[in-house]
């Protein structure tokens, strides 16, 4: 399978010379399976890229999933270029019980006054299923659930193809439970031993102290995740709207000096908006 990242960022995208290296846009990942079909993870701002990219290559069929519907998760779909397009075919796939009704909060959010085009307007082929089931295939991935622990609620995904294992848990806080989140112990066993595990890491200890609750992870609890779940690679994701490419680099330079002190193999990176990882 091959990953590629067109947004990392979390809350609200950001620009300046302070966010050249990670990026700004937020969350939007493109999954290109051996089968050849496109999974698109969420529609931040970073599907706006996504989608350029698509058209120039002439593709036109997608399936897209959606972790949550908070802003910062759909606030790009308006501008994803093959919506109005009418070769395209989205299937648009989404649980009620975690996310909402995906297909209504997209309409709502490109509804008078938000935007001037209505969902009704779009060109593309749009379809919407509703899958609240704790796994399911789109050709020849397999593709199994769990419950995110975040305000509002969320899906974490585990993409299994070729014997490999990737796992998504963006907006995860791993250490308090909100409604239906999971424990600990359950997003150990989901990303056990996965051959990439990318997590939510917006917060440092200072910060946590200050916004505990709201529905995020320090990147030293994601850190910990990845120890106990012994995986082979960490993608530090959802970087605090504030922080800096230099206090991303210095995050992740402490986390591969843990790393090296408990002698793990593990590598250790932070997602940029141009990341592409091959699996």
């Amino acid at each position: 399978m091959i990953i590629r990242c067109y947004g990392a960022r979390g809350s609200i995208p950001v620009s300046g010379r302070d966010y050249i290296k990670y990026g700004g846009d937020t969350t939007c990942l493109e999954i290109r399976t051996r089968s050849g079909d496109i999974i698109i993870v969420d529609a931040g701002t970073g599907i706006r890229r996504l989608g350029h990219r698509l058209l120039s290559e002439e593709r036109f069929d997608y399936n897209i999933l959606f972790t949550h519907s908070h802003l910062d998760h759909i606030s790009g779909f308006p501008f994803f270029k093959p919506i109005y397009n009418e070769k395209a075919r989205i299937h648009i796939m989404g649980c009620p019980n975690t996310q909402g009704n995906l297909q209504k909060l997209l309409s709502k959010s490109m509804s008078a006054p938000l935007f001037p085009i209505q969902f009704d307007q779009l060109k593309g082929q749009i379809r919407y299923d509703v899958e609240c089931q704790l796994s399911f295939s789109i050709g020849t991935m397999e593709i199994f659930t769990i419950n995110l622990s975040h305000p509002n609620g969320g899906l974490g995904y585990k993409f299994i193809e070729d014997g490999k294992t990737f796992v998504f848990l963006t907006d995860n806080e791993l250490r308090y439970r909100h409604r239906n989140g999971r424990t600990f112990d359950d997003y150990v066993q989901f990303a056990a031993e996965a051959d990439l595990l990318i997590h939510d890491a917006e917060y440092s200890s200072e910060q946590y102290r200050h916004n505990a609750t709201w529905g995020h992870s320090t990147y030293l609890d994601a850190l910990e995740l990845a120890f106990e779940a012994q995986v082979k690679q960490l993608g530090l994701f959802h970087h605090n709207q504030d922080r800096s490419d230099a206090q991303q680099d210095a995050i992740v330079e402490e986390c591969r000096k843990m790393i090296e002190g408990k002698e793990s193999p593990m590598v250790c990176f932070a997602l940029t908006q141009t990341s592409e990882i091959i699996l």
